[in-house]
């Protein structure tokens, strides 16, 4: 299982070359899922029907996972000692602790956003171009 977080699932949806030259080496290997979160984080920036009915489609062919309540608890066990020293955002808490609980990476750029959060591991799954 590859677990993406909002950024990569970004890149994904516009195009991006090499976060499309990376997906394609993928093709049919691991599936690829989204934290519900993420889902919601990408929902959150649409601004109209019809981009919130286009990333529907878009990401229709991806599973959808949720953490558990026990991870909900532990979320909210780093989220309560993380969020002032690590400005520690909520749904980058609940997203990270659900890669945790699923023992498997989140590939994300965004690593600071999870830095504070136990046994999680991320990956850069391709090289971003600098601006």
């Amino acid at each position: 299982m590859i677990l993406l977080d909002s950024d990569v699932m970004i890149d994904l949806l516009r195009q991006y070359p090499p976060a499309l030259e990376w997906f394609d080496t993928l093709e049919g290997e691991e599936e690829i899922i989204l934290p519900g979160y993420v889902v919601m984080e990408l929902m959150q920036g649409c601004s109209n029907k019809i981009e919130q009915e286009s990333l529907q489609r878009g990401l229709a062919t991806y599973g959808i996972v949720w953490p558990s309540r026990k991870d909900c608890d532990r979320a909210l066990g780093v989220f309560t000692q993380y969020h002032l020293s690590h400005h520690a955002g909520l749904l980058d808490t609940l997203i990270g602790q659900t890669a945790t609980a699923l023992g498997i990476p989140l590939y994300t750029f965004n690593q600071k956003h999870y830095r504070f959060i136990p046994g999680l591991q991320t990956t850069q799954p391709y090289r971003r171009e600098s601006a």
